[in-house]
Order: C-alpha cells, then sequence, then structure tokens
C-alpha cells in the first residue's frame, strides 16, 4: 500500500484537542515546540497584499498535502504555506521510496497522490483545524501571530488547467462555504470538549486562497508557461508566482558551481535538461511581460526560486526505473541564490520573489535580509526532527536582528546593507544579494565534504517489536504516520492448546492449555505505523539505525477493514470499537486472525487463507481471569495436534495499547470517549 487515504475530520479534531489536553503536544508535535508569535519583534511581511506574521512556510510537498500536515506545519511557525500541488493527472504511480535524504536532497516525487476533490477537502480540514486552534485558547498566541496565509500551487499544463476539474478547485479555494458547511455538519458535540463544543459554529473563513504558484514539468515550453498565467490572471483574478528552474543559470556556470567550486563531480546534469528549458532570454521576457499584465489587472506577480534541479540518477537509493530525479537541499541553495542574483541585477529590488532551496535555520536569517518571500522549507524539515526544526529558524532569526538592533524586517533589511529609510529598501534587497552571493559558493557548509555522510546504521535489522526505540521514525515522516505504542513491560505470553489421546478427544473436545513462557517486550515502547497516513516515501528508513525501514517492518494499522483486506500482501492489523467490543484483525507471514473482546471474554480465530474460517483455521475463546478453566474450543480440523494462541494475546495487547483510555493515536480518535 503506497497511497494515501483521507482521514474524517471529527476523528481529527477529537484526536487533536485530547492530546493537547493529555500529553501536551497534537499529533506528537510537543507543545515546546509551538510557534506562539515573537514578543520583542514584528515578523510581518507583505504576500501580494496579505499580511503574514512571518515570511517563513513550508514548501509545496510531502509537508503541504493532507491537514494533518497543514495543522503541523503552521504550529511549528509556518506562517505561509505553499500547499502541494495539483494538477488533472490525480491517478499517479510514483515510485517507491521516493525521498532519498541521507546527504543533500533527492526525490522522485511530483504531485499531489490525493484525488482533486480530496484534495480540496484536506485544504479546507487543514483551514478550518487550525481556526478552532486559533479561536480555542488553548494555545497561547500572540496578537496576530496565528493569521497565516494558503497559496496554491497548480500544474503542469494549460489544458488540464483549463479543465472542469482544476477550474472547480480553484473556485473551491476561492469559496469553500460548500465544503466547510459539509465539514461543519459531520462534527457533533462529542467530539469537541464540552467547553470548546461552540467552535462547530465558528465563522469559518470561506475564502482560502486568492494566490497561486505555478509548477510546470522541466521542459515546458515559454509561451504554454505564460499562458498558464495569463489565464490564471485573466479567469481566476489570482495573484500569480512562476517557479523557475536552476537550468536557467546555463549548463557551464550550473555545472562549474556544482562540480568546480562545490565539489559534487557525481551529480551529473543531462544535457536535456537544459535543451528543453526556457533559456534566461525566454525567462526574463516572459516576466517582464506578465509583471506589466498584472499591474494593469490590479493583481501580484512575482517569481519563485527555484524549481528542483534535474540530475541522473545515480545515488542507488531510488528505484532504478527511474533514469532522473530532482535534486534539493545544499547545493540547490547555491544554484538558486545565484539566479537570484541574476534576476536582482536584471529587475532590481521590486520584483517578487519567493524563495526554496536548501533554507535551513543558518541561512535562515540572511534569506530573510534579502527580502525574500516567502521563504519556504522542505528538505531540512524531513531531517532529525521534522517540523520542529522551524523554532531554531526563528531563534537564529532574533538573534540576527538583535544584533543588528532591528525589530521589523524592513529594519533588518536596511540594517544589514548599512542604509537607512523605507525609500531604499529596494536597493537595500539588492546589496544585501550581492553581498550574500559573493561568498556562498565558498562557504563550506554546502560542499560536499559537509554533505556526504549518511545516517549512521548500526548493522541489526528491525523485527516486528524492540528496536532500539530511538523515535528518530517519527518526526521525519512528513505525513506524521508513524506513532508509539505502550504494549507494557509484560511478555506476550506463548500458549500452545495440545489435544489429548483418549476416546474423549474430538474436534473441539480434549485441548490441554500450555504455557510456553512469553514473547519478552524489552523497550520502553514500540512502534507503529498508520497505514492510511504512509506513503512509503522511505524517508523512515533512512534515518532509522537499523536495517529494513519501519515503513515496512512495524506494526501496520489501517482504519479501514476494506483497505486491510485489498493489501493481502501486506502484513497489518485492523481495529474497531463498538457496542458490540472491539474487534482486531491482524495478517502475518500469509496468515490472518481475528479477535472480539467483550463482556471479558475473548473469542479469537485464526483464519485460513484469508477467508473467515474453515481448512486449517481454528476458533476458541476464552475468559482470561480463568483461561484454562473456560477454554472452549469451537472449531479445528481434525489433523490438528496443536493450536497456536501467541497471536491471540499479541492482538488483544495491540488492541489496549491503540484504544484503551488515555492512549491518544489515529486508531484511537475514531472513537469518541
Amino acid at each position: 500500500m503506497a497511497e494515501l487515504i483521507p482521514y474524517p475530520f471529527p476523528a481529527l479534531v477529537r484526536r487533536m484537542f485530547a492530546e493537547l489536553a493529555a500529553q501536551g503536544s497534537i499529533f506528537q508535535l510537543p507543545a515546546r515546540r509551538f510557534f506562539l508569535g515573537e514578543a520583542d519583534f514584528d515578523l510581518t511581511v507583505d504576500f501580494h497584499g496579505h499580511r503574514a506574521p512571518s515570511p517563513l512556510g513550508p514548501a509545496a510537498g510531502p509537508h503541504t498535502q493532507m491537514a494533518q500536515n497543514l495543522v503541523l506545519a503552521w504550529l511549528a511557525g509556518g506562517r505561509i504555506l505553499e500547499l502541494k500541488t495539483v494538477q488533472i493527472l490525480d491517478e499517479l504511480v510514483i515510485p517507491r521510496p521516493c525521498i532519498d535524504m541521507r546527504t543533500v536532497g533527492f526525490n522522485a516525487e511530483w504531485s499531489q497522490e490525493l484525488k482533486l476533490e480530496e484534495s480540496l477537502a484536506e485544504y479546507v480540514k487543514g483551514a478550518m483545524a487550525i481556526e478552532m486552534l486559533r479561536q480555542s485558547g488553548r494555545i497561547p498566541l500572540g496578537p496576530g501571530a496565528g493569521e497565516g496565509v494558503f497559496d496554491l500551487s497548480v500544474g503542469y499544463d494549460l489544458a488540464g488547467i483549463r479543465g472542469d476539474r482544476v477550474r472547480a478547485f480553484i473556485d473551491g479555494m476561492r469559496d469553500a462555504r460548500a465544503v466547510v458547511e459539509r465539514l461543519r455538519g459531520e462534527l457533533s458535540p462529542a467530539d469537541l470538549p464540552a467547553d470548546l463544543a461552540h467552535l462547530r459554529d465558528l465563522d469559518f473563513p470561506h475564502h482560502l486562497s486568492d494566490t497561486v504558484t505555478l509548477s510546470t514539468f522541466h521542459g515546458c515550453p515559454p509561451d504554454e508557461i505564460e499562458a498558464i498565467l495569463e489565464h490564471l490572471m485573466d479567469e481566476h483574478g489570482l495573484h500569480t508566482i512562476v517557479k523557475l528552474n536552476p537550468m536557467l543559470l546555463g549548463a557551464e556556470e550550473a555545472r562549474h558551481l556544482l562540480h568546480d567550486v562545490l565539489g559534487y563531480e557525481d551529480l551529473r546534469v543531462p544535457d536535456s535538461a537544459f535543451a528543453r528549458d526556457a533559456t534566461w532570454e525566454e525567462a526574463t521576457g516572459m516576466v517582464e511581460r506578465l509583471a506589466a499584465r498584472a499591474r494593469g489587472l490590479g493583481l501580484g506577480f512575482g517569481v519563485k526560486l527555484t524549481n528542483t534541479l534535474i540530475v541522473e540518477n545515480n545515488q542507488g537509493f531510488l528505484p532504478a526505473s527511474e533514469r532522473e530525479v530532482y535534486l534539493s537541499g545544499p547545493p540547490l541553495h547555491v544554484l538558486a541564490m545565484h539566479l537570484v542574483r541574476r534576476f536582482r541585477r536584471r529587475f532590481g529590488g521590486d520584483l517578487p520573489i519567493s524563495f526554496s532551496a536548501g533554507i535551513d535555520r543558518t541561512n535562515f536569517p540572511a534569506a530573510t535580509a534579502l527580502g525574500l518571500a516567502p521563504i519556504t522549507v522542505c528538505s531540512d524539515l524531513l531531517l532529525k526532527g521534522g517540523y520542529g526544526r522551524m523554532g531554531a529558524y526563528y531563534a537564529s532569526l532574533r538573534q540576527r536582528m538583535e544584533a543588528l538592533g532591528a525589530r521589523t524586517i524592513p529594519e533588518l533589511i536596511l540594517a544589514t546593507a548599512g542604509m537607512e529609510g523605507e525609500e531604499n529598501l529596494a536597493a537595500a534587497r539588492v546589496a544585501n544579494t550581492e553581498a550574500y552571493v559573493a561568498g556562498l559558493a565558498e562557504d563550506p557548509r554546502y560542499r560536499k565534504a559537509a554533505n556526504s555522510t549518511p545516517p549512521r546504521k548500526i548493522d541489526r535489522h528491525l523485527e516486528l517489536f524492540n528496536c532500539l526505540t530511538c523515535d528518530l521514525c517519527i518526526p521525519v515522516c512528513p505525513n506524521d504516520a508513524n506513532f508509539t505504542l505502550d504494549l507494557g513491560g509484560e511478555p506476550i505470553p506463548i500458549v500452545k492448546l495440545r489435544r489429548e489421546e483418549g476416546e474423549g478427544a474430538g474436534r473441539t473436545s480434549g485441548w490441554r492449555w500450555v504455557a510456553e513462557g512469553g514473547l519478552p517486550l524489552t523497550e520502553k515502547h514500540q512502534i507503529a505505523t498508520f497505514a492510511d497516513f504512509c506513503n512509503e516515501c522511505g524517508n523512515c528508513d533512512v534515518f532509522c539505525p537499523e536495517d529494513g525501514g519501519p515503513y515496512k517492518i512495524k506494526p501496520r494499522f489501517f482504519r479501514r477493514r476494506e483497505d486491510w483486506r485489498r493489501f493481502p500482501e501486506l502484513d497489518g492489523f485492523q481495529v474497531e470499537r463498538g457496542e458490540g467490543g472491539d474487534v482486531v484483525y491482524g495478517r502475518a507471514g500469509g496468515r490472518e486472525y481475528r479477535l472480539h473482546a467483550c463482556s471479558g471474554q475473548l473469542r479469537f480465530a485464526a483464519l485460513d487463507g484469508g477467508g473467515e474460517g474453515g481448512g486449517g483455521g481454528f476458533e476458541i475463546r476464552f475468559e482470561p481471569r480463568d483461561p484454562a478453566g473456560t477454554l472452549e474450543v469451537i472449531s479445528a480440523p481434525w489433523e490438528a495436534g496443536e493450536l497456536d494462541l501467541t497471536w491471540c494475546f499479541l492482538l488483544d495487547r495491540l488492541r489496549q495499547a491503540v484504544l484503551d483510555a488515555g492512549k491518544h493515536n489515529y486508531l484511537s480518535g475514531l472513537f469518541a470517549a
């Protein structure tokens, strides 16, 4: 299973507030990592007429495609959220794994992994959840600190963007009233704490976005890019940003920086990447015409630098079926900043430039001082700490502003350039760009020598339970799919039923209960994966010290039984809670099991060949208070001399770990307290 499945909005809300109250975290992000605003600084920037409390945000990518992604990005400090790119082709087959963060950054991922209609619903869910958190009073936000901007990202060709479904998506983001009211109707009083029941009736924002960043395929003809942007301005009235590619530097300069200066000789950019992309002259001519058109329509226009760089797939991690993949991280930062300098030399400091390439806590202050907005990040959030890394960005920015005596972003820009007066802001942006880029390529942090050591492995293979529980796999998952399980410290009982010899022995009689010790649980907790949010990107495998990959090896929980059934090749579990008790389905090594827990009794079945019984399967029931004395064998094969009940106790322990009172995860969130 390598597909994302949207999560019910009421369950998302229940999980969010219950976890915050009980554990001081939301979707496993601790409250100490929440961005609450800056008391001593005003980080406000203008983004095409919108006030944003900060220029920082997640880039269109794995951190902005589902509702919980958006909530996590906002909690951590993202205030301009560039939503994952949508397109008319929304049934993609994406190679797995698709992300390689062992050294710098490579990916084979390109567009949203949901249907257009699902993407719209996820973005609205995210916006509503954020608004509920803002208005709840449970997060002590500073004045204005909770505001944010959603920036659309669409692609990839004119025909698709003109189509009815993309038009409906854009219209839905311009006026989300219908989706808001549908989602509001799904909420019940039981989904919110009693003192927050009023949040269901909030006046949720309906106008979610009127800005769009256009992302096109590498090689999309410049005239088609221009036509798409004209369409988005003329037909939809959108402020537009065009994402441009580092190939605009030209083959000679790009390869010189990448190979000769930075030392990444192994990264080969194919000639075709330059041949099929726009030239500098074509791109700058297009920018001039589109900027003029936008002014005439009273709209904003800007450029985003940059898209990722095409390189040959020769690192041995991403599937060999992909001849080309996309480079990100430190080397792309240097290339993209050189392109920023080119644009500043050509257009001055007034052309709005959005930036995304190798941003991290060390260069965020400098990028802010260049007047770039938004400054979006992806690769760095895929490293240890995940979304929580954003806090260090603000700490670095505060330190820089304090050193310069600057309280606002304009003051920072001017002070960095040694200038005064708002009238000199454009000149200061240009001066700061020249100064920053002049020494950038010589900075050892961006060279291969500093970015060539992968995370350490310890020559040990993952197992279903009892890994190191270092928990590194949890924050590095952009979708928050990995979570912890407390299975208790007691071993899982290993129990066999053995048939007795004699006249009374039959199919369902004459069985003896034999305890054979236990499966030890030696770690403080266990790791599991919520299958609906795991798209097998592979990032948890990169940072796990053990071999095998948590997304492949660890217990995988499905939300719906039909999905558990739909992927019979995958081991996994599915849990349900109702008036008739709890039901757990499990599959391991091709064998399937079912456990029903109700009124102090366990009913366990080993299912045969994926069916509900028969053949080599068996079914028993007993009361845990006196298992041997209450044992009843309901069915068993004639030829069986021994029945293994270990999975009965394992399923029961897993059931308690995800559903019992005080547990806060995507399984417990499905059921009202």
